[in-house]
């Protein structure tokens, strides 16, 4: 039988979360029924996917982006609290996992967009293993790139062209890491991929020569949480489903 603490820590365990210095609690953040038949992933733990849950009659949510972030107001008021409070009446478990997700080397996100975008990894950015270095299997254009960006994750991104040199070794990092773009041009890669752009993102790209491609936050993110959901159903024997509620950013 599964249940809410074998497999909470099952995947604390896999996913080394003791190793992470993050910006959220990783793990069991709400806790429900002990007994678990079928688990919702989603990237972030919103108002709508709880909602989702509760028409599916899942006992648990499984996502990236889960509650209680650093420097938030810890009240339970207003969004938090109309969230918390369907959740609890419910008695649905939240668990979330931020960076572990992140760096894990084969369900997390970046080596899940490594596959989809047919990268081999070289190396990683940091030393949490966050973001990676990798190289194509031939050289491409910026625009035969982004086709294939757009055609994997369903989404069409910005491209930032800062030159016209094709494209073999790049940077990767999903999410909201466009100011890593000073480490990519540091290690001398042709292009970099995150998933969102800030007004200097622009600037860094074009003067330091490295070709910048935005292709979404939450399109970025989707993969690994499917990943990590359908290997530990397949662990425990649980039923899965992910509830992919669209954000444009």
């Amino acid at each position: 039988m599964a249940t809410l603490k074998n497999v909470t820590n099952f995947i604390n365990e896999y996913l080394e979360i003791d190793k992470f210095k993050d910006y959220a609690p990783n793990g069991l953040q709400v806790e429900g029924k002990e007994k678990l038949v079928k688990i919702i992933m989603g990237v972030s733990a919103t108002h709508a996917l709880i909602e989702a849950a509760i028409e599916r009659q899942a006992e648990a949510i499984l996502v990236h982006h889960g509650w209680f972030w650093d420097k938030e107001d810890p009240r339970i008021i207003g969004m938090k609290y109309r969230r918390l409070k369907l959740l609890i009446e419910h008695d649905i478990s939240l668990l979330g996992y931020h960076l572990p997700l992140d760096a894990h080397p084969q369900l997390g996100n970046n080596a899940q967009l490594a596959k989809r975008l047919e990268i081999n990894i070289e190396g990683v950015m940091d030393k949490q293993g966050v973001g990676n270095f990798g190289r194509l299997a031939e050289y491409t254009s910026l625009e035969e790139l982004g086709k294939k960006i757009e055609k994997s994750l369903n989404r069409k991104p910005l491209l930032i062209s800062a030159g016209d040199h094709a494209i073999r070794r790049v940077a990767w990092c999903s999410g909201g890491a466009q100011s890593w773009i000073n480490k990519a041009a540091d290690a001398g890669v042709d292009a970099f991929i995150s998933g969102e752009i800030s007004e200097q993102t622009v600037h860094i790209a074009r003067e330091c020569g490295v070709h910048y491609i935005a292709a979404g936050h939450h399109a970025t993110e989707r993969y690994g949480i499917q990943a990590l959901g359908e290997h530990v159903a397949a662990k425990f024997g649980l039923l899965c489903e992910f509830v992919d509620i669209d954000n444009p950013v």
